[in-house]
């Protein structure tokens, strides 16, 4: 496999002047760039560089035994990937131009105002994450196969889908950019978001919130804190979760049902990475990196103005989409003996083994509540087995009364399901449209009867009749009747 993205790369700040280094190192850290490289001798880039990679080299052109014009001219033809930030004292046009013609990313004059440096440290540093997602993007989506990484290991897939989302999960984990995860209601968003904080490398911890159900205030005291005294029962300071993610991930579930003044609050969390505890007036840095889930549709909140544009487009700057169940039906037969293991461990029985027969009838049901219903039924049919081979009946119970309330197939989804204004050009007889879905429900069942008589509301037994009457009958093309 090819080597992990690095966690965060570390910012090379390059000077022989000790001072410069720590004004610098000290102006980073503040504003939460903490992984940060000093070099005082300017011999020491190019053999540390073979060693590791640097997200951005801020270097002097004044300094002794290696020149910053030589260091330059060597990063840009050995390392043309890392941006180099030039900051020196020498405030001549010709040698800026010089320099940026020679590959550098910017060229700061000394004494730099902060908030130039530090926006510019940022751009270079958006470049290089840019760059290296790309690089891995490219690794990844060429290896067809999966090969087993730890931080997947609790996700259970031999579907082409999942292997194409997991490939782009490994691309973005060391992004520190947010990410959108959406996907219906128990397709695991959480275990893709947990898989994305520990492929990132990060040292901080993984801290997840449901959001659903906050309101403004809540909110705000949830993820930012408070300090003693900010409100009526504020007896002592509460740390908030942004901070417990420190150096981490901060995972909001739920984050269609965020409330509009909340939003602002997050929108200005993202953009200035600083945050205000309930009842403070100082500013906090934020380094802990958001990732974001929801199972609603953000672009018809945001037709109907209840999410923020600018918000969304904040948040999606790599968004994943989980495949439902029933689009990742290969995968069933790998979730049945996952859950069957563990329920078996759960309620300490031996594991039963199961009918075939139940494989067909999972793949034909369209499994509102995914992967999380399917664990259910699995939990559901161990606890009522005794002996024997594990019965259907819990399931068929489950898979019926949905059945009775919606339609027991999402055809449109399947390209094999043909419709019955497609196959006929008038209006169908009875007789008709009764072979029409018996052939339909044998090709979704793949030929399983017994599957296909439960999809029909029929006994095996009636299907096994009809099926034999029509061997009997003549074809179409013959002309007695």
């Amino acid at each position: 496999m090819s080597r992990p993205l690095h966690p965060a790369l570390p910012v090379f700040l390059v000077d022989d002047e000790p001072q410069i280094l720590l004004g610098f190192s000290t102006t980073l850290r503040t504003a939460g760039i903490s992984h940060i490289l000093t070099i005082g001798d300017s011999r020491e880039v190019m053999p540390l560089l073979e060693k590791k990679d640097a997200a951005v080299i801020v270097l002097d052109l004044s300094m002794p035994h290696v020149s910053g014009h030589e260091l330059l001219a060597e990063i840009s033809r050995e390392f043309p990937h890392v941006p180099v930030v030039i900051v020196t004292a020498t405030d001549d046009i010709e040698t800026a131009v010089a320099c940026m013609k020679g590959g550098a990313f910017d060229y700061l004059v000394k004494p730099v105002e902060m908030n130039r440096f530090l926006s510019s440290i940022k751009k270079a540093l958006e470049l290089s994450d840019l760059r290296q997602e790309v690089s891995s993007l490219k690794r990844h989506l060429l290896a067809d196969q999966l090969e087993p990484v730890p931080a997947f290991s609790s996700i259970i897939t031999n579907s082409k889908k999942m292997r194409s989302l997991l490939h782009y999960v490994e691309a973005i984990a060391g992004s520190r950019q947010p990410v959108l995860i959406t996907g219906e209601t128990g397709v695991g968003k959480e275990l893709i978001a947990r898989s994305i904080h520990e492929l990132s490398g990060r040292k901080g911890q993984f801290i997840a919130v449901n959001i659903a159900g906050l309101d403004d205030t809540m909110f705000s005291d949830t993820l930012f804190g408070h300090k003693r005294g900010a409100y009526t029962g504020a007896e002592r300071e509460r740390e908030g979760l942004i901070a417990q993610a420190a150096g981490g991930t901060l995972f909001l579930d739920e984050i269609g049902d965020l409330h509009e003044a909340s939003q602002v609050k997050l929108l200005r969390l993202l953009q200035d990475q600083k945050f205000f505890p309930l009842g403070s007036d100082t500013p906090r840095n934020s380094d802990a990196r958001v990732i974001v889930a929801t199972n609603q549709d953000i672009q018809h909140l945001m037709k109907g103005d209840r999410f923020r544009k600018d918000l969304y487009y904040r948040l999606c700057a790599h968004q994943v989409h989980v495949p439902p169940l029933r689009e990742r039906i290969e995968d069933i037969p790998l979730l049945l003996n996952h859950f069957l293991d563990e329920a078996t461990i759960s309620f300490q029985k031996k594991k039963p083994s199961y009918p075939e027969e139940l494989v067909t009838l999972l793949s034909t049901y369209h499994f509102p509540g995914n992967i999380r219903e399917l664990q259910a039924m699995v939990f559901d049919a161990v606890a009522q087995h005794t002996r024997g081979i594990l019965s259907m009946a819990s399931f068929k119970n489950v898979i019926g009364n949905e059945h009775n309330n919606s339609h027991p197939v999402s055809f449109a989804s399947r390209q094999e399901a043909g419709t019955l204004h497609c196959t006929f050009t008038r209006f169908p007889t009875l007789k008709e449209t009764e072979e029409h879905f018996i052939d339909e429900a044998l090709k979704l069942s793949h030929g399983n009867q017994g599957a296909a008589a439960f999809l029909l509301g029929i006994t095996r037994q009636a299907l096994n009749k009809r099926l034999t009457r029509k061997k009997k009958e003549p074809s179409s093309g013959d002309t007695g009747s």
